[in-house]
């Protein structure tokens, strides 16, 4: 028996279909035993369109992604809702990308079966864990989708070559 702890291809796998299955297209993973462990790390998986209502956390609560297939976009925003950075997460570019606590952020997933590694302290209190953006429609909100397609247009590659 092995005192590590695996986690095989199938479990992967399997996430990545629940999200596919899944009303908001997205499914976690935990790693993390017990939802009040000091450090919570999970697979991310994410389908378009999913629709990841920006938020921030506590300070000192940073969230780290890490990309393991797919892409994904990263925008952080200022308190009027305005893109102040963008950081796409694919092969080709940005592997990994840490947000300071008290920043607000979302993901957008840019491809099928994107999933990421997710990496912030814990405890995960669900009441307590993210500080909406209030600017930010509300999950299943019609105005929801109009956004999501914005941030997706911010990463569709530029006609010179830029992104």
């Amino acid at each position: 028996m092995s005192t590590c702890r695996v986690f095989p291809q199938a479990e992967l796998k399997a996430t990545v279909a629940a999200a596919q299955r899944a009303q908001r297209q997205r499914s976690n993973y935990n790693l993390h035993p017990q939802l009040d462990d000091a450090i919570q790390r999970f697979f991310n998986c994410l389908e378009p369109p999913t629709y990841v209502r920006p938020h921030r956390h506590a300070p000192g609560k940073f969230e780290l992604f890490v990309l393991l297939q797919g892409r994904a976009g990263v925008l952080v925003f200022d308190e009027h809702g305005q893109v102040t950075e963008k950081h796409l997460l694919a092969p080709e570019a940005l592997v990994a990308v840490e947000i300071p606590g008290g920043v607000l952020h979302t993901v957008v997933a840019l491809a099928p079966n994107t999933v990421l590694f997710e990496v912030k302290p814990g405890p995960y209190e669900p009441l307590t864990d993210k500080d909406f953006a209030p600017w930010a429609p509300h999950e299943g909100d019609p105005q929801s989708t109009s956004l999501l397609s914005q941030w997706q247009a911010l990463f569709s590659p530029d006609p010179r070559g830029c992104t």
